[in-house]
């Protein structure tokens, strides 16, 4: 079991994340090619979903050239900052890494939480969530703050004493196993599978706006979280995807901000000075006259 604790050099850590990152993307099309097979033997295949695909895509680049400009200094910059008040220096090896990875993970469930149920965070994430189909293209469906609030909930790792670019790899593990859930094309795994970690089955149902599926597994990699924290719900009826309160355009334009001029509304709305602070932190919809109760937003 030496092997384990064998130091690996963070550049071969950085060599990794781009291979792989770079290799599932070139897989992602393949799969999303399978998935076009299917809708069209399914006769679902038409040009709404083509358009929803390519504008899924378009809202990537925004989020590329907005978040990458915006946050990538920040992102770095408080990562390598933190590091220097770390409380312990974690060496990177073979175990370290599945550690990182298992709190990532860990961290991302009450990331991803977050972002459902405080209204600013959630007027980003909901482009994520507006997409009326299910299939891989949506995994890349991004809003233009999504780079943003990872930072306070991964730099915690990096003061425990985990390398930055070690905890940077263990997020693009935790987001390309993500990834590959936005399926149609598995339906459930054996028992045990489906027990321990996120599948298909289980992300369907986060993406579902059926009022029993609502804030409903959020986990990453491990279910675990959701069926411990009591927010795991099982896919037993037909999934409707996308918002309670659709936004019905393909516009890439309005599916990238329609978030934030929701929650503009929720502000505008709310009455007087300190309700329109408190709306931003309250759950979606807790203050808005035209947007579902926080139980119907998803």
């Amino acid at each position: 079991m030496e092997f384990l604790s064998q130091h690996i050099d963070q550049h071969v850590i950085e060599y990794w994340e781009t291979l792989i990152n770079d290799w599932f993307f070139v897989f992602a099309f393949g799969l999303l090619a399978i998935e076009f097979g299917r809708y069209a033997v399914l006769k679902r295949l038409n040009w709404q979903l083509v358009g929803d695909t390519i504008t899924n895509y378009i809202t990537l680049a925004f989020f590329i050239a907005t978040s990458y400009v915006l946050f990538g200094a920040l992102y770095v910059g408080a990562y390598f900052y933190a590091a220097q008040f770390s409380f312990f220096e974690i060496d990177i090896n073979l175990l370290t890494i599945a550690i990182a990875i298992i709190l990532a993970d860990l961290v991302y469930y009450w990331e991803h939480r977050f972002m459902h149920r405080v209204n600013l965070a959630w007027a980003t994430h909901t482009v994520h969530h507006s997409s009326p189909h299910f299939n891989i293209s949506v995994a890349y469906r991004f809003g233009p703050l999504d780079g943003f609030f990872p930072i306070f909930f991964h730099v915690p790792l990096v003061l425990l004493g985990f390398d930055p670019f070690l905890v940077f790899f263990a997020e693009i593990m935790v987001q390309i196993y993500q990834t590959a859930l936005h399926t149609e094309f598995f339906k459930k795994f054996p028992r045990p599978v489906e027990a321990v970690l996120n599948t298909p089955s289980h992300h369907r149902v986060h993406h579902g706006s059926n009022e029993k599926y609502l804030d409903a597994n959020y986990a990453g990699i491990f279910i675990i979280w959701d069926r411990l924290f009591g927010t795991f719900v099982e896919e037993d009826e037909p999934v409707v995807y996308g918002l309670v309160k659709p936004i019905n355009t393909n516009n890439p334009f309005m599916v990238f901000l329609h978030g934030f001029w929701r929650l503009w509304e929720d502000v505008s709305t709310a009455p007087g000075i300190k309700a329109k602070i408190t709306s931003l932190f309250a759950p979606p919809g807790g203050f808005s006259k035209t947007s579902p109760s926080p139980k119907q937003i998803s």
